[in-house]
């Protein structure tokens, strides 16, 4: 089977004072993540949608995607977790309560916020997942990297030509992400910042697929300016 998850867990503070999470915000005629859901269903090859929201926002998730006639025979709505990756091991466990686990299950996680995925990138992430098992999307970085340990000194300036910005889907085998999950230790827990690092802590390979500049992830007031600017150069 292969399972998408929409990761619309998040609060948004950096979005700045707003009545609710960003990804319930307008973006052109309907909530952001309406956009988001709406390609993963465009996709044929796709079995089940789950779209992982904080507790609280559940029965408004459910009201919004019946309030644009979404179809929601394959789409299933759960609970988040308090980061990223408990939300992620959630619609994993969720899976596996309610369908199953097979050795070929994957999952394409993707942030709800990020409504301009297009089908090329969701098929890339089905075929380079099924084949290697673990895939995360990214773009080349076009400015210079600096790092920096204190925020004021220089640490290193890596090679560019060397250097991703990563994006979303990250996606997985579902047995192989859910092992080594559980593997973790307290402390390599601490230090996740996405699902990926968690096989590459671990020595596992993770296979680059492109993305696209235009495959945004909508974070700050200006990134949803950007964003509907988008939207009104399609029309």
């Amino acid at each position: 089977m292969i399972y998408a998850e929409i990761l619309a867990g998040g609060k948004g503070t950096r979005m700045g004072n707003t009545e609710m999470p960003k990804q319930f915000l307008m973006l052109g005629n309907k909530p952001i993540f309406i956009h988001t859901v709406e390609q993963f269903l465009l996709n044929r090859r796709i079995d089940k949608i789950l779209i992982c929201c904080p507790e609280q926002w559940m029965a408004y998730t459910k009201d919004t995607l019946k309030k644009y006639s979404v179809n929601m025979d394959t789409i299933f709505v759960i609970k988040g977790g308090n980061t990223r990756n408990e939300t992620i091991l959630n619609g994993c466990n969720f899976i596996e309560e309610n369908f199953g686990l097979h050795d070929d299950d994957i999952i394409l996680t993707h942030d709800a916020v990020r409504p301009f995925i297009n089908q090329r990138i969701i098929d890339d992430n089905i075929d380079g997942t099924l084949k290697y098992g673990a895939i995360d999307t990214v773009v080349e970085a076009f400015d210079t990297i600096v790092h920096s340990i204190d925020g004021k000194l220089i640490t290193d300036i890596p090679l560019r030509d060397e250097m991703y910005q990563g994006q979303t889907p990250q996606s997985f085998n579902i047995k192989l992400l859910m092992s080594l999950f559980h593997s973790l230790t307290k402390a390599e827990k601490e230090i996740l910042t996405d699902a990926c690092k968690a096989l590459v802590i671990k020595g596992k390979d993770v296979h680059l697929v492109k993305g696209e500049v235009y495959n945004i992830k909508i974070t700050t007031q200006h990134d949803l300016k950007v964003a509907n600017g988008l939207i009104e150069g399609d029309k």
